[in-house]
């Protein structure tokens, strides 16, 4: 980056103290979509820069001191596809965009319907009958227009998902059939991308994280030719307090992945009943 944009970015920077008192420099949204303009480039681009001169996007700054610098470059420089815009892909997305993952792809084929309004977030009465790769894009821009954001009305399949999954880093499984999840992680095993994968049904969930040497989705459901359709959401219904839960689970697991930090649920399935506010993890062999 030129000599002058840091500078601006220097000069745009305010003093202000985290809620403990300490001191840090600061950039306003508005400053980073001045620059971007002015530069021609994004709000990712002048964020990144300015975290690397110590100078943090105000948008942020709540993220510390939990995260540092580095950490939030990281995921600013992170590209997540999310499969799957429902009610779990939705919070999904609505975490990661405000959490600063600095491109996220979306992909559903699905548009939204009345029986969605009870735990989707990017469903509204006034949305219904809308793609909800449109909607998660939209929203998305409206959160964080620094990221990087792309969408395709597309259900994945054999044939697209090499395609749909190039150049990501990670993939969240946010699908609703068993055989999709497999076709998802044959992709992400066949780009040598990791993949946070979790189900709902009525108040319980399971979650697990995959890598593309792990045996995965099979050590669950067991061979995928074998596998039911749907899972025990059929039966049970989507509370949507167990959906949000286990969305924030995924987003816990896609952020230590980036940022190489943490227990992964590898090779463990997390199995939360929230009826009976238990959760266990097992060791999957």
């Amino acid at each position: 980056m030129e000599a002058s944009r840091i500078e601006k970015i220097i000069e745009f920077a305010e003093s202000k103290n985290f809620p403990d008192s300490t001191p840090y420099s600061s950039i306003s949204v508005e400053h980073i979509k001045s620059l971007s303009k002015r530069y021609e480039c994004s709000g990712r681009e002048i964020e990144i820069e300015a975290l690397k001169n110590e100078v943090i996007p105000e948008r942020y700054a709540r993220n510390f001191k939990t995260f540092t610098a580095r950490d939030q470059i990281a995921l600013l420089d992170a590209s997540v596809t999310v499969v799957g815009l429902g009610g779990l892909g939705g919070a999904v997305v609505e975490i990661l965009a405000r959490i600063g993952i600095g491109s996220l792809n979306l992909i559903d084929g699905d548009s939204f319907e009345d029986s969605n309004l009870n735990r989707q977030f990017l469903c509204t009465a006034d949305a219904l009958s809308t793609a909800k790769a449109m909607a998660a894009a939209q929203r998305v821009n409206a959160i964080n227009r620094s990221i990087d954001v792309t969408h395709h009305h597309l259900f994945m399949d054999e044939q697209n998902s090499a395609r749909l999954l190039k150049n990501s880093d990670l993939a969240v499984d946010c699908l609703d059939n068993l055989k999709t999840r497999f076709i998802v992680e044959n992709a992400c095993k066949n780009h040598k991308i990791p993949m946070v994968s979790a189900a709902v049904a009525g108040t319980t969930g399971h979650l697990t994280t995959i890598f593309p040497e792990d045996r995965g989705l099979r050590l669950i459901y067991g061979e995928p030719d074998r596998a039911p359709l749907k899972g025990a959401e059929t039966l049970l219904g989507t509370i949507p307090y167990a959906v949000t839960f286990m969305a924030t689970l995924e987003c816990a697991e896609v952020i230590k992945i980036i940022q190489k930090k943490g227990s992964l649920l590898r090779n463990k399935l997390l199995i939360a009943d929230l009826n009976d506010t238990s959760i266990e993890v097992l060791q999957l062999i």
